[in-house]
């Protein structure tokens, strides 16, 4: 079997919504799967690789499986989009300074 990372758990728009969605609290696998237009043995194939990326836990309480956001594992993401933020800032920093430039001459 192929070796999952997070970067495997966010490829999917699916797993991306499911892990969207359990940022505000726990959810039971029935609760996603009817957010979602597919059949819950989808869904449940979506959180098996997901846990299996390691970026949801999925626990038993009674009848019920609830699934909870590893939010720590995403930070490989952070990480690696950090120098694409920066350049991101740096370019808009540069239009902001344009856009004041601009502002400042249609004022005189």
């Amino acid at each position: 079997m192929m070796r999952r990372d997070v970067f495997n758990a966010i490829a999917d728009p699916t797993r991306r919504d499911i892990l969207m969605s359990l940022t505000s609290k726990k959810q039971n696998v029935t609760a996603l799967a009817n957010q979602f237009d597919m059949t819950r043995q989808a869904v449940s194939l979506h959180l098996k690789y997901l846990q299996e990326c390691g970026v949801i836990s999925i626990e038993k309480e009674g009848r019920e499986r609830y699934c909870h956001l590893e939010a720590d594992q995403l930070t490989a993401v952070a990480d690696w989009l950090e120098p694409f933020k920066i350049l991101w800032e740096k370019r808009l920093n540069k239009l902001d300074e344009l856009l004041i430039k601009l502002k400042k001459e249609e004022n005189e």
